[in-house]
């Protein structure tokens, strides 16, 4: 048992030394490769600052997703009154759409339950 105790101590030690060796590295290319998004000088209140202009700048996009909303909403109620001029591939992009989306409830409701497919833990 020690034997192996030994083994793993030794692994983790050579795991964290290429961790190490590599790891600065690729955290200094991956900087420089994107180094027009960091914001100067990176302090909380810049941070701040950002996270502010993130949250209105979302705020102001509000009224035109609104508006593309009710769009779409308009052509899918056209679309169901003249739905004998339909045709098979759009009726086929709607079932698949809609097949995608009771995929997607199913996922979250497994995830729900913790990843159980029988039910609830009680």
């Amino acid at each position: 048992m020690a034997s192996k105790l030994q083994q793993l101590q030794s692994k983790a030690c050579q795991a964290s030394q290429v961790i190490g060796k590599h790891g600065s590295s690729y955290y200094k290319q991956l900087l420089e490769k994107n180094k027009q998004y960091i914001q100067e000088p990176p302090t909380v209140e810049k941070c701040d600052q950002l996270a502010k202009q993130l949250f209105y700048t979302r705020l102001a996009s509000i009224p035109g997703r609104n508006e593309s909303f009710w769009k779409e909403l308009d052509y899918v109620k056209n679309l169901w009154k003249n739905r004998q001029d339909l045709k098979v591939e759009d009726a086929g992009i709607a079932a698949l759409f809609g097949l995608e989306c009771f995929a997607w409830y199913c996922a979250g409701e497994i995830v729900g339950r913790g990843f159980t497919f029988t039910g609830y833990y009680v």
